[in-house]
């Protein structure tokens, strides 16, 4: 045996990385690939390599692993680079790509699939014109008329192996197009994912994660869809050209008319395709909308659900919806007209040819209406191939317009940022004169007159007031905004921590390690140093613990830690952090800050923005900014002398630190005792959780795997799906109209046969009048029978799409919030994009396509059969047969078919999170490992679309042997043993029914397969139909008063929560009463479960045991809706929507105009703050809770937000978990939680007398810090 090459070996071992470094021992065996790899002639063409896959299949359901990998030419990676290659050389620059330009490059990197199919298709045109040209000498020799000995054996074979010729011709070349399909699906998405890695700011505001999830799901999959219309155009022509030639034969010069009608057909059919390249148009047009909306909504459910939003969001889904189905609707209708006019396009060039032929006097002979009956049937496919490609190249042009449109959006500048090899300079930033804006358009500038300089190694501070530029200047410095003019250099590499935290899915430990290999020490160090150890013992998988989407399952302050860990751990020479102690309790804050800044990082450049001023003593310089531009710099003593910016933060600061004054604490006596006390009590509260809990614990990840159903998809999703409309009262009409049709067909073409003379010396008795009369009456039954198919199954499909969409949403926005916090938005967002839209296109279509096909192989048979009725014999077992190998292969089908649909997820979630993290992979520069990371997931959910399409042409290669086996029989049957009863004519016609009983049986079974496939949309979107539901949002019979809560008590009893079934305890049996009208605060380390107990108390969470009481009424024994409306919360991740700022402050539209004030430009984490603040402030409840309000604002600005608080909710019960102790000194009680446990519950005076209590720590540390450098 020849020795493989590494790529080969790979390859065949099932490596899930295509380079040539791959080590075959480290991968899964997979002898599947083997036997495509070294398949022989006989075994491609008969598609025979995919027999294994297919035989596991049948012996248990398939998964991913037993799938072989792609073949190199069919993988994104080489086929990207070709791609990327040929659009620069063709384009000069990806911004400059038109849609002609991107066609022209897309079929010149498959050229080689696009030629082979396109020879294919040739040889497969011409051999089905054959039966067709043979069918009047076939008429002629059953007549008698015999031209030499065995000819009509040699007629026989001629047909068989025509037919033989065209089966092979037509699998390969169809499943050659799929293959050049994906192929430039693959590079288009991997195209899309790079532009988004390089996409400005600006840009990218045009176009929300919703509508660029559309680009990937919807448009570049079109694409690929085109590629089945590929040859069309050309095919066409070439059919219409020997159809004609065909019929001059037959009938003369009345196949001009023929040709006029035809003509005529197709003209017809351009303006409603014209119509409906518009209504496309519109459709996508809305469904971006739509996507964008529902994008928006689902990465902010937490907030909505919280205010009792969400059903007024969703009317907005709704809004949208109904705007989409106006155009759908419209698309349907003209997509039945196209389909009817194309059915009856036979009937009508039959009519209008025989016409001719009677008033003309051409001879209507039963061999050449026969010859003419078959050609009209095969000018049906050009006639419904041309608009329909039309149709086809008018949606895909909207899709390559598209994403063309997306691809010349303005990149980042690549010269904005010098960058200077490390080592090579003794600055490490350097900024001369420097202005920037993120909108060049606009007149404001972001950034004026930046100078800056940073030596190696110092420590960076930047503050200023809310809006003031700060995070501005680390993005212009990472190189993220547009330079209107001066120089900025930065020597060595950079590492970035945002202010909203950016997480990935996946394990704790990847994120921190972020594509690194493990350094088991330094990865030791870097958790400690971000006091993360002691959250990784909490957690049921220690750092395997699976993060949910956004960090979902994280408290605040352990994914800003979580960041900082990863920003250590990648070794960077220049740390840019945006405000990172804003999540973190004061003893937290200070660990972070000595162990990170000053210990970890102590030799490296650090700046980092704070508006904690006891974090600047520390730095080397300090900049303090205002209205965009640097106002000031210096040391920190140095800048205490001046009368300026600096020293009204500090000021604000000094002011809120004087109440601690009040304090009557002795710092000195706790400095030194604070971290052991802090260890000894966690570790009490350690004990006493773990003696709480129980011996046994439940554990399990937070996210799971996407449900997939296994097996047969039952027959409970079909009934379900067609009794969706009106109970299925449309489907006996739609099946006796379908059965009419076929009747009325038959028919015709039966009378024409048996009313025409079989020979120019024959006679009938039936005058020509009445020849045409009886058949035009039956084709108009016919037509007219076909038309309520149409209209029947346009209505029941689009009502039916709609149903679902209305059902599926309404269960999703139900959904309580553990369904959010383990389902990542890539799962619901396909199935409302590529599944809905499967739904609203194809399958009402399939559904009774196999009705109809059916129908019509039970007509072929009969007619078969009454001329050749010894057919049976060999039909039964063939029959048999066909069903046998359905069966076999649709285990296999079908489990490829969920795998398509589960694989896309993680392409659509992996692409959702880059789009939302760009700056910080920027930044640490990491386009290409996560470039490479996409490639691997496209490739994963090519795979199995790939072996679906190749066990699709494995089946339909085999039905078509099968049925050239029964036609090759019967007319072997037929010239053997000739039925004297029967007459020529007759014959004839069974036989040109006979020529079409492989593409009928074809259509039938291949209907089949894709619906099978098809209804897994529908079986995905009933999963999501069937969500259990959050607790009613109202109770009719339990309705609080409208006064309700009038005193603001609140009284908690042995409350037990728990994030999911399988997960352990968050709160362990929490009982404490907030007094009406009082002020709590609610402390303790983070992950201590504060943020979890207001999500109970607004029932987010519902407990595992316990109660809450407001004013005396058990908050789980009333309307979710009624609880939430009456409450009010600042939440810890402030959040804008899309649209005015009237719209931010007042979603729901209850207030006035004069109610409302407001003023903004642009919108920082601080600005974002005060707009959930202006909420509450127009909504006045009873009860307030600020969590973590005031953790994105200024000293300044959270004095005054503490005194606004103060001022309108004087009378309210208001709670508060900061991590700022002056924020809730003032407070007349204080909650300390520590692990989901009560540690202490007082007033602070009484909590500050005990020096050992975890406040008088807290405000120990914080005044320690606050007064002292850390360095000190």
């Amino acid at each position: 045996m020849t020795k493989l090459s590494p790529l080969e070996e790979a390859l065949l071992n099932g490596d899930s990385t295509v380079n040539n470094n791959s080590d075959p021992s480290n991968t899964r065996g997979n002898e599947i690939l083997n036997y495509y790899s070294n398949a022989g002639f006989f075994s491609i063409l008969t598609f025979s390599w995919i027999s294994p896959l297919l035989s596991l299949g049948n012996q248990k359901t398939l998964d991913h692993e037993d799938l072989p990998l792609l073949n190199v030419d069919d993988s994104v990676y080489g086929a990207f680079t070709t791609f990327r290659n040929n659009l620069e050389s063709e384009c000069g620059n990806v911004t400059r790509v038109t849609t002609l330009k991107l066609v022209k490059v897309l079929i010149l990197s498959t050229w080689k699939g696009t030629l082979l199919s396109g020879l294919l298709a040739l040889l497969c045109t011409c051999a089905s014109f054959v039966g067709p040209y043979l069918i009047e000498s076939l008429v002629r020799y059953l007549n008698q008329e015999h031209k030499f000995k065995n000819e009509g054996y040699m007629l026989a074979l001629a047909f068989v192996a025509a037919k033989l010729v065209e089966c092979f011709s037509d699998r390969h070349w169809r499943f050659n197009l799929q293959q050049v399909g994906v192929k430039m699906q693959s590079m288009l998405v991997a195209m899309i994912y790079a532009k988004c890695l390089t996409l400005s700011c600006q840009p990218k505001e045009g176009y929300s994660s919703g509508e660029t999830i559309n680009l990937i799901t919807v448009d570049a999959e079109r694409v690929s869809e085109l590629c089945w219309y590929m040859h069309s155009p050309w095919i066409c022509i070439l059919q219409v050209v020997l159809a004609l030639l065909i019929l001059y034969r037959s009938v003369g010069i009345a196949s001009i008319a023929a040709f006029a009608a035809t003509v005529i057909v197709m003209l017809l059919n351009l303006p409603v395709v014209s119509f409906q390249e518009k209504f496309q148009r519109k459709i996508m047009e809305f469904k971006d909308k739509r996507m964008k909306a529902t994008s928006e909504i689902l990465k902010n459910m937490k907030i909505l659900k919280l205010q009792a939003w969400e059903m007024k969001f969703l009317s907005k889904i709704f809004q949208i919806r109904k705007t989409e189905e106006i155009w759908l609707k419209k698309y349907l209708v003209s997509t039945a007209t196209i389909i009817f006019l194309l059915f009856n396009t036979p009937t009508f060039i039959a009519v209008v040819t025989f016409s001719v032929c009677v008033l003309i006097g051409v001879p209507l002979e039963s061999g050449k209406i026969l010859s003419a009956l078959t050609i009209f049937e095969t000018l049906q496919m050009p006639i419904i191939n041309l608009p329909d490609t039309i149709s086809v190249i008018a949606q895909t042009k909207v899709s390559l317009d598209r994403i063309a449109s997306f691809l010349c959006l303005n990149e980042l500048e690549t010269d904005v940022v010098e960058k200077l090899p490390r080592g090579s300079c003794d600055m490490a930033i350097e900024l001369v004169n420097g202005n920037f804006s993120w909108d060049l358009s606009s007149l404001n500038t972001t950034l004026r007159n930046i100078n800056l300089t940073v030596f190696h190694g110092m420590r960076v501070a930047v503050c200023g007031t809310v809006g003031s530029g700060k995070s501005s200047l680390l993005s212009c410095i990472i190189g993220e905004i547009p330079k209107i003019s001066g120089t900025l250099k930065v020597c060595g590499s950079k590492a970035y921590v945002s202010q909203s935290p950016w997480i990935q899915s996946g394990k704790i430990e990847e994120n921190i390690l972020f594509g690194k290999e493990m350094d088991r020490e330094k990865y030791e160090k870097v958790l400690e140093a971000c006091s993360l150890a002691k959250d990784l013992e909490v957690l049921p998988f220690g750092d395997q613990t699976i993060i949910g989407e956004k960090g979902i399952n994280l408290s605040g302050g352990q994914k800003q830690r979580l960041q900082i860990a990863r920003a250590l751990y990648q070794d960077a020479d220049i740390y840019l952090f945006d405000d990172p102690f804003s999540a973190v309790d004061a003893h937290t804050g200070s660990h972070l800050f000595r162990e990170c800044l000053l210990g970890l990082l102590k030799t490296k450049t650090v700046i980092y923005i704070t508006h904690q001023v006891e974090f600047l003593p520390d730095a080397d310089l300090i900049l303090v900014m205002r209205e965009g531009r640097i106002t000031q710099s210096g040391k920190y003593n140095d800048m205490l002398k001046s009368d300026t910016d600096f020293m009204e933060l500090v000021g604000a600061h000094r002011e809120a630190l004087s109440m601690l004054d009040t304090v009557n604490i002795c710092t000195k006596d706790t400095d030194s005792q604070s971290d052991l006390e802090l260890q000894q009590k966690e570790k009490k509260v350690d004990d006493h959780r773990d003696k709480s809990d129980g011996t046994v614990k439940p554990k399990g990840q937070l996210v799971q795997e996407e449900e997939r159903e296994k097996g047969k998809v039952g027959f409970k999703v079909y009934w379900k799906y067609i009794t969706t409309t009106y109970g299925g009262a449309f489907v006996p009409f739609i099946l006796l109209a379908q059965t009419l049709t076929m009747l009325f067909e038959i028919a015709s073409n039966y009378w024409m046969t048996l009313a025409a003379p079989v020979s120019a010396t024959a006679e009938t008795g039936i005058e020509s009048f009445t020849l045409m009369v009886v058949y035009v009456a039956l084709a108009i039954g016919s037509s007219f029978s076909y038309l309520i198919i149409s209209v029947l199954s346009a209505i029941a499909g689009y009502k039916t799409a709609t149903m679902l969409f209305n059902k599926m949403h309404l269960c999703v926005f139900r959904a309580p919030m553990s369904f959010f916090d383990a389902t990542p938005s890539g799962r619901i967002l396909n199935r409302a994009s590529t599944d809905q839209n499967t739904i609203d296109i194809s399958i009402s279509e399939l559904v009774w396509d196999i009705t109809f096909d059916l129908i019509q192989l039970l007509g072929i048979i009969a007619m078969m059969s009454q001329v050749a009725w010894q057919v049976f014999i060999v039909l039964i077992p063939i029959m048999i047969a066909c069903i046998w190998y359905q069966q076999y292969y649709s285990g296999s089908a079908r489990e490829l078919a969920r795998l398509v649909g589960i694989c896309q997820a993680p392409v659509i979630q992996h692409f959702s999170e880059t789009i939302s993290g760009s700056t910080t992979i920027r930044c640490f520069e990491l386009q290409l490992r996560f470039n490479d990371t996409h490639m691997k997931l496209v490739d994963r959910y090519s795979q199995p679309r790939l072996y679906s399409a190749s066990a699709m042409a494995w089946l339909n290669f085999r039905l078509d042997i099968l049925s050239i086996i029964t036609f090759a029989f019967c007319l072997i049957f037929l010239i053997s043993f000739p039925n004297s009863s029967t007459s020529a004519g007759i014959a004839g016609l069974a036989v040109t029914y006979g020529l079409s009983l492989n593409d009928v049986q074809c259509s039938l079974i291949s209907s089949l397969c894709n619906l099978e496939s098809e209804i897994i949309s529908v079986e995905r979107i009933l999963q999501y139909t069937s969500i259990p539901s959050e607790a009613p949002l109202i109770m009719k019979d339990n309705q609080p008063d409208h006064s309700w809560p009038s005193i603001g008590e609140i009284h908690i009893q042995d409350l037990q929560v728990r994030y999911a079934p399988h997960l352990p305890l968050v709160l362990h049996g929490l009982t404490c009463t907030f007094t009406a009208g009082e002020k709590t605060g609610l402390v303790g380390r983070t992950g201590s479960g504060k943020t979890t107990l207001v999500q109970t108390l607004f029932r987010l969470l519902e407990p595992v045991a316990g109660q809450i009481l407001i004013d005396g009424t058990n908050i789980f024994f009333i309307g979710i809706h009624d609880l939430r409306s009456r409450l009010s919360i600042i939440p810890q991740d402030p959040t804008m929507f899309e649209g005015t700022v009237r719209n931010n402050l007042d979603p729901l539209e209850e207030y006035t105009d004069e109610q409302i004030w407001h003023d903004g430009e642009n919108w920082s984490m601080g600005q974002r703050q005060l707009v959930c603040l202006g909420r509450v402030l127009l909504k006045k409840s009873k009860i307030l809770v600020l969590d973590e309000a005031t953790a994105s604002v200024d000293t300044s600005t959270d004095n005054i937000i503490q005194q606004t608080v103060k001022q309108h909710f004087s009378e309210s019960t208001v709670i508060t978990i900061a991590h700022r102790i002056t924020s809730i000194l003032d407070s007349d009680m204080v909650l300390c939680l520590n692990q989901g446990l009560i540690e202490e519950y007082d007033s602070p005076k009484k909590l500050l007398m005990n020096k050992s209590s975890s406040l008088a720590l807290l405000v120990a540390e914080y005044t320690r810090r606050s007064n002292s450098r850390f360095e000190s």
